[in-house]
């Protein structure tokens, strides 16, 4: 069933994790988001495919405060959504994390990046293909990169996956906030092809394998 909807989102949408809205065909515009940073709070990143798809999940778990769209990695100042799509830029679909690390540790937030994706298919995931959907993981401290390769060891260890990790830890060295139309895509376009055949199926999925990392609202 997950495959036939894959297909269907594939021929739908020639670039899968896409939209065509028309005021998105030239400059870059600045995405706004609600949540303004506190004292305290810390921020990760993290990368696994359509950006509209991981958003939604790192968002409905307690303790983010907000997930926010954007590009990683790359070459370039400040990407287009276009640019990142033709896959020239290396940059890569990624989130920017706020979370209170009093109710969530780094270390849960590699677990929800982990459980919410498949990390073995190189540089696609789903329908989306290309450098631009990989996995990765950029750590900015020492302590982050030492989690990232624990998990990641014992995920290996343990055989979770049939098949070899192929998640990028790396580094961290820029992030982009990608366009306002991006932001919260998922929740506020429920009825896009892509949305319903792909995201909103990912979202549950995670969701009904973590119900215990669920905020409350979203846990009953």
């Amino acid at each position: 069933m997950i495959k036939a909807l894959y297909i269907l989102a594939s021929l739908m949408l020639p670039f899968a994790c896409a939209t065509s809205q028309e005021n998105n065909e030239g400059s870059k515009t600045t995405a706004v988001t609600q949540y303004q940073e506190q004292e305290g709070d810390r921020i990760a990143y993290f990368a696994s495919g359509c950006f509209w798809c991981v958003e939604s999940i790192f968002e409905s778990v307690k303790g983010v405060k907000e997930a926010i769209s954007g590009y990683a990695g790359g070459k370039i100042k400040n990407p287009t959504y276009q640019q990142v799509a033709s896959g020239s830029t290396r940059h890569t679909e990624a989130v920017r994390v706020i979370y209170d690390p009093e109710v969530i540790s780094y270390e849960t937030l590699v677990i929800v990046f982990y459980g919410s994706h498949d990390p073995t298919t190189l540089n696609q995931q789903g329908p989306d293909k290309g450098y631009q959907y990989r996995s990765a993981i950029f750590y900015k401290t020492a302590e982050e990169k030492e989690i990232a390769d624990r998990v990641t060891a014992k995920l290996t260890e343990e055989k979770v996956y049939s098949n070899p990790i192929t998640t990028e830890i790396a580094a961290f060295t820029n992030f982009y906030d990608a366009e306002a139309y991006h932001q919260d895509f998922e929740r506020k376009n429920p009825n896009q092809s892509y949305v319903r055949a792909v995201s909103i199926p990912r979202l549950k999925r995670f969701q009904n394998k973590f119900p215990e990392l669920l905020k409350e609202d979203l846990s009953h």
